[in-house]
């Protein structure tokens, strides 16, 4: 099977940094400007090496934007927004954002324990029955993906269902949370809770139902509520179907035959809180710069989400459903058709969001635009491709 599938897209909706097969070699890499480059150089520059990739990956479109105080402050769309009529991309277009959603559904967390009606040690058998080891996982090995939970995207008979269903229909393909811990409670565990580090989409679809029971909401509407108003994110929201907000860039997947195709209406409820919400370019900077520094949280609260440092094997660090890249804070996202990257460097109140419509390449197309568009602009702290881990073992039953 291809690799771009929802195989694939169910491992990525997550993946980590700009998750590729290999880092891109040296002699690709965009060399960063000397300090005396001004500022039309420097667009020029980002505008050459964002096409540069988009050729190299073969990328229908693409949008960019990054804003460095003192440096630049750029934004820019790039190529189609679809391929079949040819409409150029558009600033305004909407975006299916996959493992991007995380950072929502994780602050959502942590607001409830700013408010003292959970407490990140609280086990998820207080909240959720039927899973595994529910007694001995903890809300904040969830969020740190210590739980060693096996997920839905490891289980092949649910991606092949899956695939089958979602090309049928907007709302083909519908999946619920109880239907996800059905298949999680199949599987013995990968590892002992909190022995280490395993990215999974099951713990954060937990979380999010963590939130529904203890606010008696519906995600979304907590969501509009605590997070969307309170920072005007007007252009973003959790889709109950795979009906997209006009404007909308269409996105690009292949099929287990290889045959591209356009995924822009499949319906991402079965990624839920882990992956399914919807955004803009411009939504997305402002919340890549709130989520790292804790805007929505008390400074305690957003001290304790980032005290957990753990070392994933991939390049980064990650803490409570946010990554640490190089000093780049934030999180990045594949779902069928798209894939993003939106991240910030709160203390140069610098923020960077790549949208692209496409999740074939070998490399995460978005985060491939993220690694040069940093080379130029942030030598420093430059956001890296980095080769996945391997997967895990399963443990035997009862360990």
């Amino acid at each position: 099977m291809p690799k771009t599938l929802l195989a694939v897209a169910l491992t990525a909706l997550l993946a980590l940094p700009g998750t590729a097969a290999c880092s891109t070699p040296a002699a690709q890499a965009t060399p960063a400007p000397s300090p005396g480059v001004t500022a039309t150089d420097l667009t020029a520059r980002l505008d050459g090496a964002v096409q540069q990739v988009m050729r190299e990956l073969a990328i229908p479109g693409a949008i960019v934007a990054v804003s460095v105080p003192g440096v630049v402050d750029y934004t820019g769309a790039f190529g189609v927004g679809d391929k079949a009529t040819g409409t150029p991309m558009s600033l305004d277009d909407h975006m299916r954002i996959g493992s991007v959603t995380k950072t929502f559904t994780g602050t959502a967390i942590l607001q409830l324990v700013e408010q003292g009606r959970i407490a990140l040690t609280d086990p998820i058998a207080k909240y959720v029955d039927g899973v595994p080891s529910g007694d001995d996982i903890t809300l904040r090995m969830l969020g740190d993906m210590h739980s060693g939970l096996y997920s839905f995207e490891q289980d092949p008979e649910f991606v092949t269902t899956v695939l089958n269903e979602l090309p049928k229909g907007p709302d083909a393909g519908a999946v619920t949370p109880r239907q996800l811990i059905e298949i999680t409670a199949r599987h013995p565990l990968n590892f002992a809770p909190g022995s280490r580090f395993q990215y999974a989409n099951i713990n954060l679809v937990l979380l999010g139902m963590v939130v529904e029971k203890v606010t008696g909401q519906p995600l979304a509407e907590y969501f509009q509520q605590h997070i969307f108003d309170p920072l005007r994110l007007t252009q973003t929201s959790c889709p109950s179907s795979g009906e997209l907000p006009v404007p909308y860039a269409h996105g690009y997947t292949t099929t287990p035959d290889g045959r591209e195709v356009d995924a822009s209406l499949w319906n991402p409820v079965w990624a839920g809180a882990a992956g399914a919400m919807v955004s803009t370019v411009a939504d997305l900077k402002t919340w890549a710069l709130a989520l790292a520094k804790g805007t929505l949280l008390a400074p305690q609260v957003q001290r304790e989400r980032l005290e957990q440092v753990d070392r994933t094997g991939l390049g980064a660090l990650y803490r409570f459903a946010i990554f640490d890249l190089n000093g780049w804070w934030g999180h990045n996202g594949s779902i069928p058709g798209y894939t993003t990257v939106m991240v910030a460097i709160p203390e140069r109140n610098a923020s960077l969001v790549v949208l692209a419509n496409t999740d074939i390449p070998d490399q995460h197309a978005a985060g491939r635009i993220a690694q040069v568009v940093t080379q130029l602009v942030t030598p420093d702290n430059v956001y890296h491709l980095v080769s996945p881990a391997p997967p895990p073992t399963p443990m035997p039953s009862g360990r």
